[in-house]
Parts: structure tokens; sequence; C-alpha cells
């Protein structure tokens, strides 16, 4: 019988050791859950001299500046808007190609409705 090539057999695995895995979850318990919790109870406690809601409502800078609310959107969601501007080609473009020509779309709709207005 032929010997397999070392590079086509399995590699065996060692398993380590129980105690090991254990310090291992014990570590990541206390660098990473604790100070999470940490974190979640401060920001618990900021919420207790606030009032209204917990998010403000948009700006109105937001609502007057375009390029706030195209940063906003994801892809699919800029995507969606240029399908609703009957924007050409919008498919294949890249985020910041998008953008662009979406605001530039949005731009010039919002002077001719200044002009008519």
């Amino acid at each position: 019988m032929a010997e397999e090539p070392a590079d086509l057999r399995p590699r065996r695995l060692h398993p380590l050791p129980r105690g090991l895995v254990e310090l291992y979850g014990l570590l990541a318990v206390l660098f990473v859950l604790v100070p999470e919790w940490m974190a979640g109870g401060a920001l618990f406690g900021f919420r207790e001299g606030r009032e209204g809601s917990d998010l403000p409502l948009p700006s109105g800078a937001w609502n007057r500046l375009p390029e706030l609310h195209l940063a906003t959107l994801n892809l699919a969601e800029l995507r969606q808007l240029a399908r609703s501007e009957h924007l050409p080609g919008y498919a294949g473009l890249a985020r910041d190609r998008l953008t662009g020509r979406l605001l530039r779309r949005l731009r010039k709709r919002e002077k001719g409705s200044g002009r008519r207005g």
C-alpha cells in the first residue's frame, strides 16, 4: 500500500485542554462582558435626567439640505430614491457617484420648484 502524500492527508487537530478553554471563557467575560455591563449601566444613568423622547426630531437643516438626508440612507434606499426620480443607469453606480447624481437631481428639482412658486 502506498502512503498518501502529506498534503492530501486530513490534518488532525489536537483539542485544547479543558482548563485552557475555561480560562479563555473567564478572560472573555472579564475583558468583554464586564465593561459592556458597566457602560450600559452608565448610559442608563444618563437617561434619568432627560425628559421627552430618546431621539431628537430631525432638525430643520436635515430637511433643508439634501446632503444630510442622502448621507443617512443606505445603498438600497439610495437606489429606491433614484428609481423614483427616474434616474437612468442608477443600478450600476457606486454609492459616491449615485449620491452625487441624486444630489444634482434634487437640487435641480428644488430650483425648479422655487421658480414656479
